[in-house]
């Protein structure tokens, strides 16, 4: 059972956490709004004060958060594990870029590193796996065929957007484009998850 919206604000990082595992999309959504602003002017002075970019690397980052929160080791502080994949999203969107200007400096990210994730899951890990692939397969459902195909080359296949174009033959730039508009339709659904359940 949810808790009213209002408790959410009251939890700790785990707890949310915990919850969201239990397809609690308000304990993600307050996971979000806690994180999204300091990561958002984090992405804003990296991108050299560009806006959109900055909002398109959030979304992305948050989409991996969503699609990787079981293997989240609690034994570690959520901010680290976090700031690990907001780096590591960070990173691979200036590898994208041609002209690779961007400052990649760690001290900003708090020398996160990615917990090593451990080779066999133990059943409650194989449960919570089972339970995340469920509601992604429940969310991929209600999204157009072409949208569902992106999502699931670039952020579960893990497709560079290069990779994508040459597999799909299409440019680039409409590769980017549906990509840009498939991560906002999958990000829109995570967020409200509970109106479609």
């Amino acid at each position: 059972m949810e808790l009213e919206l209002a408790n959410y604000h009251n939890l700790s990082d785990q707890q949310l956490v915990e919850k969201a595992l239990e397809n609690d999309s308000s304990a993600f959504e307050q996971l979000f709004m806690r994180y999204k602003k300091d990561l958002l002017q984090l992405y804003v002075q990296r991108t050299g004060n560009n806006p959109s970019d900055a909002s398109d690397i959030l979304q992305e980052t948050f989409i991996k958060v969503y699609l990787n929160l079981h293997r989240y080791n609690p034994a570690y502080p959520f901010t680290q594990w976090l700031h690990a994949i907001a780096r590591n999203t960070f990173i691979d969107y200036t590898r994208k870029r041609k002209d690779n200007i961007l400052s990649i400096d760690s001290q900003n990210w708090n020398s996160a590193r990615l917990n090593p994730a451990a080779n066999t899951a133990n059943p409650e890990e194989k449960m919570m796996q089972r339970q995340t692939g469920k509601e992604l397969d429940r969310l991929l459902e209600k999204m157009p065929a072409h949208y569902k195909q992106m999502i699931i080359m670039r952020f579960v296949q893990e497709y560079s957007y290069e990779e994508i174009a040459e597999k799909l033959t299409m440019p680039i730039g409409t590769v980017k484009t549906q990509i840009h508009r498939a991560r906002e339709k999958f990000y829109q659904l995570i967020s409200n998850a509970d109106s479609i359940l």
